[in-house]
């Protein structure tokens, strides 16, 4: 990957979204939801939660009910299924070879996000769920909101030992907005109108080697 070289600068940590970001178009409540035959259900869900302000802890609680047969062969069938990014395993191997740290962070299911440890990523960041099949309900202190991509941020920076003026985000709609207020440089994915004038750099497209490459040529 060209302009992928070793400078003079200290570490980085790259903080990655996923629905809509790594997976294009389309997010980890789809996916699985697909696998349930309730697309139908979970995308007046969806338009809820973008259009009409439902709150992440009501969202989780009724996915939950939708997903009340949820397998694990149903999470690793919509994890594979899903439409990722290409390069996703390419970029992280990149940043990890280069000394720097990679990590997602999603108010998708950890049961999903979790998955992505696997591809290279150094933490994977989501919110609590019970483990499918499920025998419990929603803990709604568990699941995530935008303001907590920022809390863990600035955990997983202590982890690291970066600071939040070393980091580099990467999302596409509102519940990334806060996050990309406080990083130096961040990427806009593919993203919708929230991000508006936010980003430090913006791509559409479907290879993450072409986003990465934006960060690259910067340093």
């Amino acid at each position: 990957m060209a302009g992928m070289t070793d400078t003079a600068r200290g570490r980085r940590l790259h903080l990655f979204d996923l629905d809509g970001t790594l997976i294009r178009g389309s997010a980890a409540a789809v996916e699985i939801s697909r696998q349930l035959g309730v697309e139908r259900e979970i995308a007046a869900l969806e338009r809820e939660f973008h259009a009409l302000g439902l709150a992440p802890d009501e969202f989780a609680v009724r996915a939950r009910e939708l997903w009340s047969e949820l397998t694990v062969d149903h999470v690793a069938a919509a994890f594979e299924g899903a439409p990722w990014l290409a390069g996703i395993r390419d970029v992280w191997a990149d940043i990890r070879k280069r000394g720097d740290h990679c990590a997602v962070i999603s108010l998708s299911p950890d049961f999903f996000v979790s998955r992505l440890l696997e591809w290279g990523a150094d933490a994977a960041q989501g919110s609590r769920w019970p483990a499918p099949p499920f025998t419990e309900p929603v803990d709604r202190a568990g699941i995530l909101n935008p303001a907590a991509k920022v809390k863990i941020a600035n955990r997983l920076c202590a982890e690291f030992g970066v600071g939040l003026d070393q980091c580099v985000a990467y999302g596409d709609s509102m519940s990334d907005t806060e996050l990309f207020t406080v990083v130096p440089c961040a990427v806009a994915v593919n993203a919708d109108h929230h991000l508006a004038g936010l980003a430090t750099h913006v791509y559409s497209g479907g290879d993450l080697r072409e986003v990465y490459e934006l960060v690259s040529l910067q340093q």
